[in-house]
């Protein structure tokens, strides 16, 4: 799938957003992708997952023991990476602010670990996922995303394979030009 094709999916169901956005990592930007909207199809979400299932290297599919996404993101595009590479898919949460395996999900020991995300920006929320994970047993050897908005400067410790990048600007709170501060901010994300 070219990067042509990936946004199409998005803008076909209004998924990519334009206006003053806070996002969950904290930065400002004037572009919004909801991935929520653009996975809201299933059919759609399956496209997308095998098309990132595609991206992965043919030797580190083979290793994968198992999918774990972090909820709420990650959640939808995990479970469709599960089934496009034949995997079970579990997802981490943060009852108390800190991710964690409920709902009787656990990893076996040593488990090779596929973390599936939506949207990366500064990847803060994809380090707190894999330290999760190795918390709990198990290994991430790798993860995948539909979006990495981070410009390509995103260290998250281990390969990183997104769909396509986007390489719309983010501002820090002191930095967001008067042209955006002029528009009220919208927080669509999953975090307050």
């Amino acid at each position: 799938m070219t990067d042509e094709e990936v946004l199409h999916e998005f803008r076909s169901c209004d998924a990519l957003l334009e206006g003053h956005f806070k996002l969950s990592s904290g930065r400002h930007s004037a572009h919004y992708l909801q991935c929520a909207r653009v996975l809201m199809n299933p059919d759609r979400a399956g496209r997308l997952a095998i098309a990132l299932a595609q991206k992965l290297p043919r030797d580190l599919r083979s290793q994968i023991d198992v999918v774990v996404s972090p909820a709420m993101g990650g959640l939808i595009i995990g479970h469709e990476m599960g089934r496009a590479l034949g995997k079970d898919a579990v997802f981490l949460e943060r009852p108390e602010g800190t991710f964690e395996l409920r709902r009787g999900f656990r990893l076996e020991p040593g488990a090779k670990v596929l973390m599936v995300e939506d949207v990366v920006t500064t990847g803060l929320s994809s380090r707190e996922a894999i330290a999760a994970v190795g918390r709990e047993g198990g290994e991430v050897i790798a993860e995948a995303a539909l979006v990495d908005r981070s410009n390509g400067t995103v260290d998250l410790g281990v390969p990183f394979y997104p769909l396509i990048d986007i390489n719309f600007p983010s501002y820090a709170e002191d930095e967001v030009p008067p042209e955006l501060a002029a528009i009220p901010v919208s927080k669509p994300g999953s975090r307050k």
